[in-house]
């Protein structure tokens, strides 16, 4: 029951989402297996999340990792 609840409530690929068990903000990947994948703004490793423990990020958290992404994406040669 469970289940059928965290799947319609997972976040979209390319949203932002924050990781309830310890805070961090990453952009939905997609899924493997049960877990939803995130990725840190800017880039970096992705992470398995379980479902239960992925919300949606707040709008001030979105805006903050976008900025991250561009500020990183303006270092880049």
């Amino acid at each position: 029951m469970t289940g059928e609840g965290s799947e319609s409530s997972a976040p979209e690929p390319g949203s932002f989402a924050v990781d309830t068990r310890d805070g961090r903000v990453g952009r939905v990947m997609g899924r493997v297996g049960p877990y939803v994948q995130l990725r840190a703004p800017g880039g970096g490793a992705e992470w398995d999340c379980p479902p239960e423990a992925v919300r949606p990020a707040p709008l001030g958290e979105v805006l903050r990792a976008r900025v991250r992404e561009v500020n990183r994406e303006g270092r880049l040669p």
